[in-house]
């Protein structure tokens, strides 16, 4: 299938999805290196194509879409820019497609079949891993455009999420790779939400050795958007001054809400605590507690200034 998605690309039919990636900047270099192909706007041209394996099989694989009653199945990607979701070892498992013109979903996923369970892998996994070993770190962004600006730009150690919030398994997978990565979300406030859902899940695994940093990209910007306009240097700025996830969470519950009552101080110091309290790491959630409450002090009853006489 993906072989099939590439060879549409390079047709005709494929004409206005390869005026679409000349226009975001890829070039054919990165079109063979990420696998992009296209799927024409019909319901039974893949299944064509592929009838030799049978109609059974590309149902199984999330190719096919089967309908209710005796309706025949069809093509679930149609009309879309395909790109290939591989396992460690390079296998494609699952597609992702993006719509070219107007409509919902802007992104098509494969569904969760017997090869792909996309809440354990990660987009760009097989190119990352290598890439981590010697880059000595690991970026994680929203989705897989992201991915393949930041490779574009030479920081080829990032992978993605399939479109779901960041999972338990997906963060062990990321810390096999770097006990430390960077969580490097858009500048919305989607990503924002998606950055302390990740933050809130990771708190039970935390240790020593495991934690995430957080990059904050400026203001309605994602990865894409900072490699066009400042390029890699821009990319290693925000890598170079990471927020801690103990300082991103007490940010975000600091910002809740205004502490102009009794009952706000006391509800941001109850959050607190029970963010502590999630941490499985008994005397890491201890000095977690600690510096939160000390922050809650400072805040709610700040130091005084004595001036000198």
């Amino acid at each position: 299938a993906a072989r099939w998605f590439t060879e549409q690309l390079g047709g005709i039919d494929g004409a206005e999805a390869r005026a679409y990636l000349e226009r975001r900047g890829i070039a054919e270099t990165t079109r063979k290196r990420f696998g992009f192909g296209f799927a024409p706007d019909s319901r039974t041209r893949l299944k064509t194509a592929l009838k030799e394996f049978g109609i059974e099989k590309l149902v199984d694989t999330g190719l096919l879409i089967e309908p209710e009653g005796d309706k025949e199945p069809y093509d679930r990607f149609r009309g879309r820019l395909m790109i290939p979701i591989r396992d460690q070892r390079g296998r494609v498992i699952a597609f992702g497609g993006r719509i070219l013109g107007e409509g919902e979903p802007k992104y098509l996923n494969s569904p969760e079949t017997s090869l792909f369970d996309k809440g354990r892998t990660l987009y760009n996994l097989d190119l990352a891993s290598p890439a981590t070993r010697s880059a000595r770190r690991l970026t994680v962004v929203e989705g897989y455009m992201d991915v393949i600006a930041l490779d574009r730009a030479g920081i080829a150690e990032a992978v993605a999420p399939n479109g779901t919030a960041v999972t338990e398994a997906q963060l062990e997978r990321m810390w096999r790779l770097d006990p430390n990565p960077f969580l490097c979300f858009d500048g919305d406030s989607a990503g924002q939400k998606a950055g302390i859902r990740a933050a809130t899940r990771a708190l039970p695994h935390l240790g020593a050795e495991r934690t995430l940093r957080f990059v904050e990209l400026p203001a309605g910007q994602d990865p894409d958007d900072v490699v066009r306009n400042g390029g890699r240097d821009a990319v290693e700025a925000l890598l170079s001054t990471p927020e801690p996830l103990v300082e991103r969470l007490w940010r975000h519950e600091l910002q809740a809400q205004p502490l102009t009552t009794p009952e706000a101080r006391a509800g941001l110091r109850q959050r607190l605590i029970e963010h502590s309290q999630a941490i499985g790491d008994q005397a890491l959630a201890r000095l977690y507690r600690d510096d939160w409450l000390r922050r809650f002090q400072d805040e709610v009853n700040p130091p005084r200034q004595f001036q000198p006489q």
